[in-house]
Parts: structure tokens; C-alpha cells; sequence
């Protein structure tokens, strides 16, 4: 597996990284077994100092940060600059509040039993993390983990190799113990034997789902846990009452934002009848008004996609469902020509069950659209997908629009508002969506030894 970063506007190569070598992962086991030993001994304090400095270094090197994701996988560099921001805001939470989140629980509830809960560290994690975010997906994992004791092992995708390095040079430049954290160029035959090894416990990824059911059985296959966080088929809901101004500004963005390449992006617009052909048009508007172009510029408003492999999945994987089907109903669907990645924005319709790409995750700027009678209906088409990663609510009545979000079978929906992220949110889907949270204190709990402590 060749890991180089390739700039996906113009396509030239950046740099090229040698593989890790068997031996050198050795090492890094090692060093991750004599962290979690030591991380026993050590005031839990220590380590919250450490990552309120990564924290700091990445806020104070932001534009340095963001440059590489913008020039390794395509994104918008002013939303690049807002992921190092969060990246920085996810390591700030959990060294504020990562020591509450694990200390003791009573449980005295039964008469005459004094006991309590410990959280205990359990040893190496083996991370696995997608290119969409190269910083906060690596940060929502390690963060906790570090603050628990817990070292951490990374693979990240071959196309994001410079992002990676640097997060591991950010972490050594502020001094952090060897062994806590360590990036690694390797193959998925490496992730296997580090899975299978001993002094790993447990697996963190966040991927593709054909990604998941091999990683996941191979953990299985081992008795390690495992946290899953997959692609999504997310729904955005327009009811009638709803504002349909701020939800087609809200939806573009939803849709378009890191060039749709988002597991939680709006994929499925599902508008009550009513207000169906207003809102169409204010997406369609929205749409034309982007420009394509390059991703460092301050006027591009929609990025490239990350490769050139994910630009021809994607016209593959378009071109399908109008076979199937759908209907182009707004959109240039010719593909672009030479090296770079860029794809056009397009809306479709007419998604039925029979198509091959219904409930497929289409990882780009496209809008899937479907008109819905009532409430029933509504739920009926967002209810019928193997997913459940997120989903947004648009609606005037608060009291509706909670009883429609609390029906959708899904990790979490946004009302009246763009789902993103929050460092103290559980973070995570159901069904095919994956399994597991992040973040918040449900995320710094997941690879931990929850003991059982029953008093005399």
C-alpha cells in the first residue's frame, strides 16, 4: 500500500512515505505497552496538561494544520481551518473533562450492598481512520483514550499521509511520553497481526462499511472490542411549516459542505408536498451559485473531491442510479477532464427501492429528493435504509419536529439546524451506520475496564 499525499485539485504528487516495517511496528508495540504501565503510576492531571498543549499547538499553528488537509484530500481551506479549530476543541474537552467522566460510580441501591464502579485502562487501541477529516477523527479517538491511559495505534487512509505525520509531530513537540500515540504506514495484513497481538484491546475505526465487517471479524476472531462509526444514508426532513429560507441555506450547506464526503451529510430530501417545489427551487439556486475551483482560493465555495479513484466511484455510481431509474432533475452530469478531482453538483429524483444506489451512501455533491405526503410518509421513506448515522428536522411546530426526529431510527438528528459534531455529544449510528459512541462521556467510557467494586 503506497502511502503519498496527492494535491486532488491539481493533481500532482506532494511526497511519498516508505512502509512500516514489521519491526518497527514491534517497537511500537513495545513502547505502547511500557506507556500503559506507566500510565498507571501517573496523576491523571499530567496528562490533562498534555493535551491542553496539543491543543494549544494546533490553534497556534491552525493555517499550517489546515493547509495540509486542504492540499492532501481537496477540502476548502476556510473549512479546513474550522477542523483544526475543532480538533483543538475536542482535545480541550475531554483535558477539562475527561477525569470527571471516569471517576467512581456508586451503586448502593440494593439493600445492604456498598459497592462502586472503577474505569480502568485496558491496554493498546488500534485506531483505523478515514481521510474526510484527517485531524478530529484521529483527535475524537485518541483524545480520550490518552486521558484514560489507554495508548494508541494509527492507520490512517494512504491519500492523508502528511496530516497524519503531522498530528504524531504535533504530539512529540509538546513533549507527549513515547509510546502514547504512534502513526504507522502499514497494510490491512499489518492491522491484523497488530489486532491479533496481546497488548492490543481494543479497535476503534471509522470507515467504509465492507471496511467494518473485515475489521470487525477479525476482532471477533481475537475477543476485542470494537467501535464502529460507518456511512450513512442521512435524512433532512422539510415539513410544511418549516422556513424553507434557512432550510435550503441550511440543506445546501449540509449537502456540499467538504464536497458532500461527510458520513452524516444530508443525502436524502425528504419535503412534505406542500412546500416541495419552493424548496426545490431555493436548492436548485443554491446549487448554481457555487464555485468550483481551487480549494486555497477564498472565493471557491465547493471543493474537489479527495482523489480522482473517488471522482470515478462516484460518476460510476451516479451513472447507476440513472440507469436504475432516477432522474437527473438539476445538474451538469458531463465529467470533468485532467488531473484534478472536481465533480459537479447534481439533485435527483425518483430513488426507488429497485434502484441499485437506493440505499447506497453517494459520498459527494449529490441530493437525492423526495416529495412526501404526511408525517407517516415521511418517516415511512426515511425508516427504509440499512442505516442510521444521523439525520436534520426542519419545522415551525418544535413539538412535531421532535416527535418526527425522535421516530427516525438513526444515531442523531439536528432540528432546525446543521448536525455537526460537539465535543460533549455522543457521537455514533445504528444498523449499518455502525455500532459504539464517540466523543462526550460516553465516547472516554467505551475502552474501558468498567470494575465492580463491592465494599465489606
Amino acid at each position: 500500500m503506497a502511502y503519498q499525499s496527492v494535491n486532488p485539485y491539481t493533481g500532482r504528487l506532494i511526497q511519498t512515505y516508505k512502509s512500516t516495517t514489521d519491526q518497527e511496528i514491534e517497537v511500537a508495540l513495545q513502547n505502547a505497552d511500557t506507556f500503559y504501565h506507566f500510565a498507571k503510576t501517573q496523576p491523571i492531571e499530567r496528562r490533562e496538561q498534555k493535551l491542553q498543549e496539543l491543543a494549544e499547538e494546533f490553534r497556534k499553528n491552525l493555517d499550517l494544520y489546515a493547509e495540509l488537509v486542504t492540499t492532501n484530500m481537496g477540502k476548502l481551506f476556510k473549512e479546513s481551518q474550522i477542523e483544526v479549530e475543532k480538533n483543538a476543541e475536542f482535545a480541550e474537552y475531554y483535558a477539562k473533562n475527561g477525569a470527571k467522566a471516569l471517576a467512581d460510580v456508586p451503586y448502593n441501591d440494593a439493600e445492604g450492598i456498598n459497592a462502586h464502579v472503577e474505569y480502568h485502562s485496558t491496554g493498546a487501541i488500534m485506531m483505523i481512520e478515514p481521510w474526510n477529516f484527517p485531524y478530529t477523527q484521529i483527535m475524537r479517538v485518541f483524545a480520550p483514550n490518552f486521558i484514560a491511559g489507554n495508548p494508541v495505534i494509527l492507520k490512517d487512509p494512504s491519500i492523508t499521509p502528511d496530516c497524519a505525520q503531522a498530528f504524531e509531530d504535533a504530539t512529540l513537540k509538546v513533549g507527549f511520553p513515547t509510546g502514547a500515540f504512534k502513526n504507522l504506514f502499514i497494510d490491512y495484513d499489518q492491522v491484523n497481526s497488530i489486532i491479533k497481538d496481546p497488548r492490543v484491546q481494543g479497535v476503534a475505526l471509522t470507515g467504509s462499511e465492507n471496511a467494518g465487517k473485515k475489521i470487525a471479524a477479525e476482532a471477533g476472531a481475537n475477543l476485542k472490542k470494537t467501535t464502529m462509526e460507518l456511512g450513512g444514508t442521512d435524512v433532512f426532513v422539510v415539513l410544511n411549516d418549516a422556513d424553507i429560507k434557512k432550510a435550503v441555506e441550511v440543506g445546501a450547506n449540509a449537502r456540499l459542505g467538504n464536497a458532500g464526503q461527510v458520513c452524516t451529510a444530508a443525502k436524502r430530501f425528504i419535503v412534505q408536498e406542500d412546500v416541495y417545489d419552493e424548496f426545490l427551487e431555493g436548492l436548485k439556486a443554491n446549487f448554481a451559485a457555487r464555485k468550483i475551483g481551487d480549494p486555497m482560493e477564498p472565493d471557491t465555495t465547493l471543493a474537489p473531491l479527495s482523489s480522482k479513484a473517488a471522482q470515478e466511484k462516484l460518476q460510476q455510481q451516479v451513472n447507476m442510479a440513472i440507469a436504475g431509474g432516477a432522474q437527473l432533475i438539476w445538474g451538469d452530469n458531463t465529467p470533468f477532464e485532467g488531473p484534478g478531482a472536481n465533480f459537479h453538483p447534481l439533485i435527483i429524483s425518483g430513488m426507488e427501492p429497485d434502484n441499485p444506489m437506493y440505499d447506497q451512501e453517494l459520498f459527494g455533491p449529490i441530493a437525492q429528493i423526495y416529495k412526501a405526503k404526511d408525517d407517516e410518509e415521511i418517516l415511512k421513506i426515511a425508516n427504509d435504509s440499512q442505516h442510521g448515522l444521523g439525520g436534520t428536522v426542519f419545522g415551525g411546530d418544535l413539538n412535531r419536529a421532535e416527535r418526527i426526529a425522535s421516530s427516525i431510527e438513526t444515531g442523531q438528528v439536528a432540528i432546525n439546524q446543521l448536525l455537526t459534531s460537539h465535543a460533549n455529544l455522543p457521537f455514533g449510528g445504528v444498523k449499518l451506520s455502525g455500532y459504539g459512541r464517540e466523543l462526550s462521556d460516553l465516547g472516554i467510557r467505551e475502552f474501558m475496564n468498567a470494575k465492580t467494586i463491592i465494599d465489606g
